[in-house]
């Protein structure tokens, strides 16, 4: 905050900034000229799959934009969606984030859908998203457009409370060629390379390559085991014939990424830690076709095959996911009709590393198959407007078809000021994790010398967890300078994962040695409500000046349904997610060549977790010394020499360090 003191006084005595050019997409100053009033005109299409201007979507929808991404300093996607309210971001260690949205925040977040370019990269193995391999070249990336709230009737399951999408630019924006190379103490070195051609009309396309190396954090233990390396590459075509639009895409990687797992077997020393690197790798391609028949009518049709291979010190797969989606849009005089199918096969493959830590079978199939439908009705022309739809879904973990319902109220008060609400059924799907895994831990060792574990057994009648949520959303222009977002919402869960008592201790021999054995289950013994209020200002004090902030307040009770044997999770659940969040970011361009941004961030405490509030801040100097190359030098974390963020993956909590990276971009034809 003192550093936005500074800035206050030094306001009066600086010059304006070089303003860019908003028709070239790839100047990286073109999101920072436009007005409050033309950003709120932004068009998004997450929150419909039709695009939508910001201030007229009845949903909690935040846009972070290349210029936000590149100004913050971050190098990774889970660090940019910090800038989001209602983004709960915690670092576990250099390669694993734990990412929630409105609660319930697990490295592995079973509730939230992330997309990139419209791709699920959402696993049902263990339901969630693995942050480490969701990585994509930041200076090819247009925006990330953060739902808060249930998104299931257009997205379908999991989407319950919050759909993240991050969307990468048209190859006609990334004509020419850029580079970038840096690093520092924890960002030990980083190449990053692009080069874009075609004729700039209906042909273009890009190639890409990437790569990184990153240093462990600390470690109070000494055990440094969390580095991290990646190679990356990709390519984007295209092709835009008359009323047709093609697009071809895909992306290959490989890397290793330290960790530590606890590995537990019936033999002795039965429970211990092993350091190693997980090898990951994989590659996706994807084609998409867009048809506009007419103004009033079009469809799209896409497809993506995606490769992944997890091999961990505790267990290893390797999964082959085939998606297809169909979409049709039909406007008339009041209403814009769409409907639209899809379906997912998802072929693995399975191989059990420890004894302890099984998936049966090891070979499998599992299925998705949806439709939707959703109608947009004009109640009172540019005023008033009522958006009801469905999905309807069935997987190989649901019997019989699934539907999720919701109806969205829009009322544009005038060109400054609109209030919309929202009522939504949406559902969280079993996946391998419920009903085909055996996970074994170790409790102790008898005074006889016979070991006793606690297992979970697979749990084949686990079934979807349930929320209806409800929502009230306000925005606000004041003039040209100041903007307001602000929503609040209540959720009502039944039927969460719990971890359920099943029998008494009993002696088991089979699998030898003779051992106790406390049996468990994963079940649906849970329920209970979220409520809170997020808040998302904006200011322009000068034309040069850029100030934000978000703050985001969550109640959480969570306890056992009636019947419920749960050991006692729901503490842990509350626990894991802070009840208070905050941000301000200030945005500060000196003369024509020099940039300083500054964000400072606050955390409440985490109590499940032994987690202190804390605050810190970053900083960002960049340099633009002529058209084609700009030198940046970043700080992470300036307040401390290091601070817990989450729980221990496993052992004592890591302290993410303070640390420092330099960088340089050129950009050329």
């Amino acid at each position: 905050m003192a550093c936005l003191l500074l800035l206050t006084i030094l306001a009066p005595g600086m010059n304006a900034g070089s303003v860019g050019d908003p028709g070239n997409p790839s100047d990286p100053t073109t999101f920072k000229t436009l007005s409050l009033e033309e950003l709120s005109q932004i068009e998004v299409t997450t929150p419909s799959k039709t695009p939508v201007q910001v201030f007229k979507t009845p949903a909690a929808v935040y846009v972070i934009t290349e210029e936000d991404i590149r100004r913050s300093g971050v190098t990774s996607i889970p660090e940019a969606l910090r800038l989001a309210p209602g983004v709960e971001v915690a670092r576990i260690d250099s390669n694993k984030w734990s990412v929630g949205i409105r609660g319930f925040g697990s490295r592995l977040n079973r509730s939230v859908l992330v997309m990139i370019d419209g791709r699920s990269v959402y696993s049902t193995l263990i339901a969630g998203t693995y942050w480490e391999v969701q990585n994509v070249m930041l200076e090819d990336v247009d925006r990330v457009e953060v739902i808060r709230g249930p998104g299931g009737t257009i997205w379908g399951p999991n989407a319950v409370n919050g759909v993240i999408n991050i969307i990468t630019k048209s190859a006609k924006d990334t004509n020419g060629m850029v580079a970038s190379a840096g690093g520092g103490n924890v960002e030990q070195g980083f190449a990053n390379f692009r080069y874009g051609g075609g004729n700039g009309k209906d042909f273009n396309f890009r190639i890409y390559g990437m790569g990184f190396s990153d240093g462990p954090e600390h470690h109070s233990d000494g055990r440094n085991f969390d580095d991290w390396g990646e190679a990356q590459g990709g390519f984007r075509l295209d092709w835009t014939p008359n009323r047709d639009a093609f697009t071809l895409q895909g992306d290959i990687y490989d890397e290793k990424a330290g960790e530590g797992e606890q590995a537990t077997t019936y033999s002795q020393p039965y429970s211990q830690t092993v350091y190693a690197n997980a090898l990951l790798s994989g590659g996706n391609i994807m084609g998409r076709w867009e048809r506009a028949f007419s103004d009033s009518n079009d469809l799209q049709v896409q497809a993506y095959y995606d490769r992944t291979n997890r091999d961990e010190p505790n267990f290893a797969e390797s999964r082959n996911t085939f998606d297809v989606d169909f979409l049709q849009r039909l406007k008339f005089r009041r209403q814009e009709f769409s409907w639209g199918v899809g379906a997912q096969v998802i072929p693995i493959e399975g191989r059990v590393v420890v004894s302890g830590l099984t998936f049966l079978p090891n070979n499998r199939t599992d299925f998705l198959v949806s439709g939707f439908l959703q109608d947009q009705i004009a109640l009172v022309q540019d005023r008033l407007s009522l958006t009801l739809g469905t999905k309807l879904l069935r997987t190989n973990f649901t019997s019989g078809v699934t539907p999720e319902p919701s109806a969205r109220l829009l009322w544009t008060i005038d060109p400054k000021r609109s209030v919309w609400a929202a009522v939504t059924h949406a559902v969280r799907t079993p996946s391998d994790a419920e009903e085909n895994f055996s996970l074994l831990g170790f409790v102790a060792t008898t005074a006889d010398g016979t070991p006793y574990f606690a297992r979970f057994n697979p749990n084949k009648g686990f079934a979807p967890e349930q929320l209806n949520g409800y929502e009230l959303g306000f925005r606000r222009l004041f003039g040209k300078n100041v903007a307001v977002d602000m929503t609040g919402f209540y959720n009502h869960y039944h039927d969460l994962f719990s971890e359920e008592l099943t029998g008494p201790t009993f002696l088991e021999t089979d699998p030898a040695p003779a051992h106790f054995l406390l049996p468990a289950q994963f079940g649906n013994g849970l329920r209970g409500y979220t409520k809170g209020v997020e808040l998302a200002p904006e200011w322009r004090p000068a034309s040069f000046w850029r100030l934000r902030g978000t703050y985001s307040f969550l109640d959480m009770d969570i306890g056992r349904s009636p019947g419920s044997r749960d050991v006692g999770s729901f503490p842990g659940i509350i626990g894991s997610s802070p009840r208070h969040q905050g941000t301000v970011q200030s945005d500060f361009d000196i003369g024509k060549k020099f940039q300083l941004d500054l964000d400072w961030r606050y955390v409440s405490s985490l109590p499940a977790l032994m987690v202190p509030a804390y605050s810190t801040a970053d900083a960002r100097l960049g340099w633009r010394f002529n058209g084609q190359f700009e030198v940046s030098i970043v700080g992470r974390n300036l307040f401390q020499p290091s601070h817990f963020e989450y729980g221990g993956d496993p052992g004592p909590l890591v302290g993410i360090e303070r640390s420092a990276y330099a960088k340089i971009t050129w950009t050329g034809k």
